[in-house]
């Protein structure tokens, strides 16, 4: 069992920063990819970022590349997301979730089997 928790969100205005942490609660942390997921009022919960087990790889939404940079600390059992040039429409609750199943970095939620409570991020404008 993977316990997950966020933290790190917040009100910021437009163009500004956020980090957001995720720290998970097994020694086996290093194992699996982690992801980064959001979810905004009335939408579907959307794929932001993953990160490979290794912190070697990464993957990124297009609406975030560039602006966004996933990282992972596995002495600290921590998952990272560094938000820039933040804007109103990455408003949403954000998530963090292990895939413990692949090696391999997934973009669909239904693949990952552990998900955080959630952290809130609002930008306004």
């Amino acid at each position: 069992q993977v316990q997950l928790v966020e933290s790190g969100g917040g009100l910021v205005q437009a163009g500004g920063s956020l980090r957001l942490s995720c720290a998970a609660s097994e020694r086996t942390f290093s194992s699996y990819p982690m992801g980064w997921f959001r979810q905004a009022p009335g939408k579907e919960r959307e794929f932001v970022a993953v990160i490979a087990w290794s912190g070697s790889s990464t993957y990124y939404a297009d609406s975030v590349k560039g602006r966004f940079t996933i990282s992972r600390d596995n002495a600290k059992n921590t998952v990272y997301l560094q938000m820039n040039s933040l804007k109103p429409e990455d408003t949403a609750v954000y998530y963090c979730a292990a895939d413990t199943q692949r090696i391999g970095m997934a973009y669909r939620p239904h693949l990952y089997d552990y998900w955080g409570q959630g952290t809130q991020v609002t930008v306004s404008s």
